[in-house]
């Protein structure tokens, strides 16, 4: 199937928003809000058709699951990004050059942005929510998994803009095959930006074959350091936080480093763990100090493989250091430069882990489930940026814009 004729459609559309008043863009994202809590039964209804050929031990099952509560949760997040102040005609820089040129910088959308996800439904309405915000038009490459969630989802948007007389096709959702990623990713004289969000193995194959401009997000592999200095009790609840609150998305806990004098306490700091039946693979110093004291039937001695694993299920990997030196070489050489963390009540070490951690956001005595676009203040999300061009960390309006300069003269010409 060629889609030469849906990226044309896409592009067309796209620079129509940059005519169109801010002010409907808002009216579109309240409209599309309403409609998606009167018709929450039927994506569900749509979403228990992808879960049903899926199995429920599956990592992605959650992560594809739609329920009432998640679905008010997305609700809830398309209204915070409706009430947000516009991103665009923002004035970055201001200044009249001594032969009187103005010269000004200021924010514009990117054009046609295409995002290529697994999974999780609930990226369509963030990334749309987003796009629209930010007068961008948006290419959606969602996974077979999810196909009738997204279909029922993208319909429910379309209708809406209708209803508005926006053209339906600022947003499109693309087949599920790996042909149409491959020309969405070739689709350079349409599209400005590609997205993907899912495991290291998209990450990379998008990297490796897009033409476009790549953002990457998604891959997390987030290690929490427990300090020699650290307090036990908030360490606990931390450690337990961060591994499973939701062990299916990015910002989980993946490996547990504890400072050798600190291997007295492990099992209580990973006690809370055992609860939800968290595996855990120890290395050899960690294991001794585990075996006996946590059970059994959940208690592995951790292989090479074991570190530098993103789990996304209820495992954790557990390394013990000599020193706070050896605890950031094993996160310099394991990370992805996700999300990071320390538990310690030494304030040089807090302050040496925060300046010298590589990673888009870096943790003191919390966890690292926090990172996320919503509990940073900024509505949604796009994804996790783990790169250090144009956006890191939670990539939300502001990062959905890039700018461009306007020079205002009298006549000027250079000698």
């Amino acid at each position: 199937m060629n889609l030469t004729s849906a990226f044309i459609k896409a592009s067309e559309a796209g620079r129509s928003l940059h005519v169109t008043d801010p002010a409907v863009f808002t009216d579109a994202l309240l409209l599309i809000a309403s409609e998606t809590e009167k018709r929450s039964g039927v994506i569900i209804s749509e979403n228990e058709k992808d879960l049903a050929l899926m199995d429920k031990w599956d990592p992605n099952y959650d992560r594809l699951l739609l329920n009432p509560e998640r679905i008010s949760g997305i609700v809830s997040d398309i209204r915070n990004v409706a009430r947000m102040a516009s991103p665009l005609g923002r004035i970055l820089s201001d200044t009249i050059r001594p032969n009187g040129l103005k010269i000004s910088r200021i924010s514009v959308p990117f054009g046609v942005v295409g995002v290529i996800y697994e999974s999780r439904p609930n990226v369509t309405f963030d990334v749309f929510s987003l796009c629209l915000k930010s007068g961008n038009a948006c290419i959606l490459k969602g996974g077979s998994e999810a196909i009738n969630s997204n279909k029922e989802i993208v319909g429910i948007i379309k209708s809406c803009l209708e209803k508005l007389k926006i053209n339906p096709d600022i947003i499109t959702l693309l087949p599920a095959g790996r042909n149409e990623t491959n020309q969405l990713l070739n689709a350079r004289s349409y599209v400005d930006l590609i997205i993907p969000r899912g495991s290291r193995e998209l990450i990379e194959f998008v990297r490796k074959n897009s033409t476009i401009p790549v953002i990457e997000t998604g891959a997390g592999i987030c290690h929490t350091y427990f300090d020699e200095f650290g307090d036990k009790l908030k360490g606990r609840d931390i450690i337990n936080n961060a591994k499973t609150r939701r062990v299916s998305v990015c910002n989980a806990l993946d490996c547990l480093i504890i400072h050798k004098k600190r291997l007295g306490d492990l099992a209580f700091l990973v006690d809370l763990c055992s609860g939800s039946n968290v595996e855990i693979y120890a290395d050899k110093e960690a294991f001794c100090a585990l075996k006996g004291k946590y059970p059994l039937k959940l208690l592995h001695k951790s292989t090479k493989g074991s570190f530098g694993t993103e789990f996304l299920s209820y495992r954790m990997a557990v390394k013990t250091v000599e020193s706070f030196n050896d605890a950031l070489k094993h996160i310099e050489v394991y990370g992805s430069r996700h999300s990071e963390a320390i538990i310690s009540e030494n304030d040089e070490r807090i302050n040496l882990f925060l300046t010298l951690v590589d990673a888009s956001s870096v943790y003191s005595n919390a966890s690292t489930a926090f990172t996320d676009g919503s509990e940073f203040g900024l509505g949604a999300e796009i994804g996790i940026s783990t790169q250090k061009l144009h956006a890191r960390g939670p990539m939300a309006l502001e990062e959905m814009t890039t700018y461009k300069w306007l020079i205002k003269g009298n006549g000027q010409i250079r000698k």
